[in-house]
């Protein structure tokens, strides 16, 4: 068959080596070949020649690096993605038959009953957050956060930028049945800013073909440095009354 011709020769031995290839695709997102070679400890015609064998499979796909700010001279680097079908290949804990149910309960009931059963799924994120942040206080809320999603499957890190902290998920157990029932996205939402105390934004979803799914959440930081302004300002005014006082 067509789709399964491959270009390049691949010994059998080589599977378990480009499967390290897809999880850390998976774990780490788009990534360059230089990136997997320098995660993977191969050399770059190594994992090239991988990544060749992965795009005729339809696996993975190549993709133009995004660059943010001034771009320098030269063609941006070549990123290598999971495609729906390389994210088909994983396992996913929900299939057709998730789909039927949810539209069954959906003509029956009505979305709203959707949405409660998409609450109550991510119910183990504000459970297992309270857990987490006990027993380990040492992690930052967003910290926390990834790690209980993770655990979840989520494939979950934080990226830290000025003003504001980025969730990115780079796998989602539910995105075949989210691209129908956007609810299980907007439950998930929902459930990340009540754990953190704050209006959180969805960027990017993979069940809207996304790479990644990106949720920003406000820099906790500012929050820090706006209640000690609170309480020099409120001590600047008890000073005062007692100079007044006196």
């Amino acid at each position: 068959m067509e789709f399964a011709r491959t270009p390049v020769a691949v010994p059998e031995g080589d599977a378990p080596t480009r499967a390290r290839v897809l999880r850390s695709i998976l774990e780490k997102g788009p990534s360059t070949a230089a990136d997997l070679a320098h995660l993977l400890d191969l050399t770059p015609a190594a994992v090239r020649r991988h990544l060749d064998h992965l795009v005729e499979l339809g696996t993975v796909e190549a993709r133009d690096q995004r660059v943010y700010g001034s771009r320098g001279r030269g063609r941006p680097a070549k990123v290598f993605a999971l495609t729906e079908s390389g994210r088909d290949g994983l396992a996913h804990q929900y299939d057709d038959l998730a789909v039927h149910a949810l539209r069954y309960l959906a003509d029956t009931a009505g979305d709203e009953a959707v949405m409660e059963f998409a609450r109550q799924r991510v119910a183990f994120i504000e459970r297992d957050y309270a857990d987490l942040v006990r027993d380990q206080p040492d992690l930052t809320p967003a910290e926390a956060l990834a790690k209980v999603l993770t655990q979840g499957g989520y494939a979950a890190g934080v990226r830290t930028l000025p003003m504001a902290d980025q969730l990115c998920q780079q796998h989602c157990p539910v995105s075949h049945v989210a691209a129908e029932f956007p609810q299980l996205c907007e439950a998930e939402t929902e459930a990340i800013g009540r754990v953190l105390g704050r209006h959180v934004q969805r960027l990017a979803t993979i069940a809207h073909g996304d790479g990644v799914c990106t949720t920003s959440i406000p820099n906790l930081g500012l929050d820090r440095l706006d209640n000690r302004a609170d309480q020099r300002g409120a001590t600047t005014i008890h000073d005062k009354k007692d100079g007044a006082s006196s």
